[in-house]
């Protein structure tokens, strides 16, 4: 499940949006949330689905697995529009926090893995009504900027739920845009020019909005993609966390200095992957060419 505030202030989300769909054969997608504040909506998500659709003919064959356009869009909702206004979450449900909610309790034998790429305010809501789900439930936050714009719904949900299992990564997703190789084509702005540009209605729409690689939310997917997700202290493309003494199951950014790269603790467990992530991205968006 992705909670994102794609469509506000920041368009890296859409870049992020247009790699994860491009690896929907490989993950049982769930549910799609838009988590505001600003201005994003559902109809940002929306619009991510229907360049989907456009390429979804080429992408079907090469796996049968892609979801349709129309399942995608029928798992889209609305989060929470507004912050937290005070230490605990707002009790009228928004429609993402409810349905977090419902699927944490249909009974599926797996973990719900809930990757949040803009504000936590719909999983603190549907924590707070729902407490019984934590034990279902698996959160990896894009903290920092994030955190900024909802810190209640944060820090209600790492206080009031410290037994949660939850990755808080302030710092580590910037491996995804700084240091790493980045020689020749493996640049931020050449891999796009190279790579993605062009590339199906998926990569002008991730031209459109921003022309080179940011991305910061992408490493939770990468993180389902390859490594071992119910280790976070095991190395993954989406980074490397330490256990702390705050729960027994909150993990955030390596604090060891051969882990940072300008200073961002545990960037670089996830850089030191870039050409394996960037080579297996480039396979999959040059299927839209043919």
């Amino acid at each position: 499940m992705i909670s994102t505030d794609i469509g506000g202030s920041d368009p890296d989300d859409f870049q992020s949006m247009v790699h994860l769909l491009l690896y929907a054969d490989t993950l049982d997608i769930v549910g799609l949330i838009s988590s505001p504040p600003h201005e994003g909506r559902k109809a940002h998500i929306l619009e991510a689905i229907d360049a989907y659709g456009q390429d979804y003919p080429k992408l079907k064959k090469r796996s049968p697995n892609y979801p349709s356009p129309d399942y995608l869009r029928s798992i889209t909702s609305q989060g929470a529009i507004d912050p937290q206004k005070s230490d605990n979450p707002d009790t009228n449900l928004s429609e993402g926090a409810q349905y977090i909610i419902d699927e944490a309790k249909k009974g599926d034998s797996r973990p719900l893995y809930i990757l949040v790429w803009g504000s936590i305010t719909d999983v603190a809501q549907a924590l707070q009504a729902a407490p019984e789900i934590k034990s279902k439930i698996r959160v990896y936050f894009i903290g920092s900027w994030n955190t900024k714009q909802d810190p209640l719904a944060r820090d209600y949900v790492y206080n009031e739920h410290p037994d949660l299992w939850f990755i808080e990564s302030n710092s580590t997703f910037r491996g995804m845009y700084m240091g790493g190789y980045q020689e020749k084509d493996y640049g931020n702005e050449s891999f796009v020019w190279s790579n993605v540009k062009d590339k199906g209605a998926l990569g002008n729409l991730f031209y459109q909005q921003k022309k080179d690689i940011k991305m910061g939310d992408t490493p939770s997917v990468l993180y389902m993609l390859n490594g071992d997700p119910e280790n976070p202290e095991s190395e993954s493309w989406g980074g490397r966390f330490q256990r702390t003494d705050h729960g027994p199951n909150y993990f955030t950014d390596l604090q060891q200095p051969e882990y940072q790269e300008n200073d961002r603790p545990g960037a670089k467990t996830v850089n030191r992957w870039r050409r394996e992530y960037l080579d297996d991205w480039k396979k999959r968006q040059s299927v839209l060419l043919k």
